[in-house]
């Protein structure tokens, strides 16, 4: 059932094959299209890589980017049932200094990588005042020279131009799920529009989006593709899938965990789709082990890079591969380099991410 191509051909006898050489020229897919991509295995599997890689290099050539993670507030007031950073769950948590900030993106550009992902929970600290120290956080960080993206929750619409003034270029806010039951479900007493107007209003005050999507909640096939062909809609120049991993303390820690095949099914439908995105290969789920299957799935960016032995937390992993420097600049790119990639300067990112901005930025 491929738009353009439909024809008198049903979606049920088409192969995999014939899918990916119907998107090849030219032809929409749709949610059942997007089923059949999802549920490849073995050989077939194996050519949805083939095609996502191949789409992958036709776009970005050899280059792949690096972004860093500088997770600096771990408080949250959400109470989502898949976090481990949920309010009510009894943890260590740490915020750090706008200082402290400062000086771990400062590293993070001196070793070369090409973007600072400022993350943090919904922490009521940082939406005071107006926001105050979170935009004197972004600020700082962008005296630097370094192009930034922040992840702050969701807030409030007025504060997007300010967030965008202050030097943010990506707005990440990640729906998870586009299935309204499942996601309340998942992001207990939140707002679903609320949450997926994040990018909206960030995209209507200038700056490029994110959303990500998470398999492994209960979520059934028909909502992934749907997921992803969503994210497609909105335009986000980045798009991500991860594995959920169940978390201590939280209502889902005795899930049975997925292994990671749908993540890079995911990774690859995502990239022949919608061949211009950045498309991470996330060093949060399975460290550093997991990079190069998901580079191999399509995957163009690599994130979660961290500055090991300064105290910091993961999203999906709290602990995995941070103080043993496993997820630190150099190791990621030493392995990229044994790839045949190389990581893109931070001039030759910022060039494109200028170009991004230029065609979203709101008319005088």
């Amino acid at each position: 059932m491929l738009g353009p191509l439909e024809g008198s051909c049903k979606v049920t006898t088409l192969e995999i094959s014939d899918i990916l050489d119907a998107v090849r020229n030219g032809a929409q897919a749709t949610s059942q299209d997007v089923v059949k991509l999802l549920s490849a295995e073995g050989r077939e599997m194996e050519e949805l890589f083939a095609e996502a890689r191949e789409v992958r290099d036709r776009q970005f050539g050899k280059h792949v980017f690096a972004y860093g993670f500088v997770y600096f507030s771990t408080y949250c007031h959400n109470n989502c049932t898949f976090c481990y950073y949920r309010r009510t769950n009894s943890i260590d948590r740490y915020r750090k200094s706008p200082e402290e900030i400062i000086s771990l993106a400062a590293d993070l550009k001196d070793a070369g990588i090409d973007l600072v992902d400022l993350t943090m929970g919904e922490d009521e600290h940082m939406y005071a005042d107006d926001y105050s120290e979170l935009l004197e956080i972004i600020s700082g960080v962008k005296k630097l020279g370094i192009s930034i993206m922040a992840s702050p929750g969701a807030v409030k619409k007025e504060a997007m131009p300010k967030i965008k003034a202050a030097g943010v270029d990506f707005y990440a806010v990640y729906q998870e799920t586009h299935n309204r039951d499942l996601y309340s479900k998942l992001r207990l007493e939140q707002d679903f529009d609320f949450r997926y107007n994040q990018r909206v209003w960030a995209r209507e005050a200038g700056m490029l989006t994110e959303d990500g999507m998470m398999v492994g909640l209960g979520e059934s096939m028909e909502d992934r593709a749907d997921a992803i062909l969503t994210m497609g809609a909105e335009k986000c120049e980045q798009i991500r899938c991860m594995t959920f991993v169940p978390q201590a303390g939280t209502p889902l820690q005795t899930l049975e965990p997925m292994d990671s095949y749908m993540e890079l099914k995911s990774i690859a439908v995502m990239r022949i789709l919608f061949p211009d995105r950045f498309i991470p290969a996330t060093l949060d789920v399975e460290g550093i082990e997991g990079m190069k299957s998901r580079l191999d799935a399509g995957a163009s960016t690599i994130t979660s890079i961290v500055v090991p032995h300064r105290h910091l937390a993961g999203v999906a992993q709290p602990e995995k591969d941070i103080e043993s420097g496993g997820r630190s600049v150099q190791h990621v790119f030493d392995l990229v380099a044994d790839m045949g990639k190389r990581i893109a300067t931070q001039n030759e990112f910022r060039s494109m991410i200028d170009k991004l901005e230029e065609r979203i930025r709101p008319k005088p």
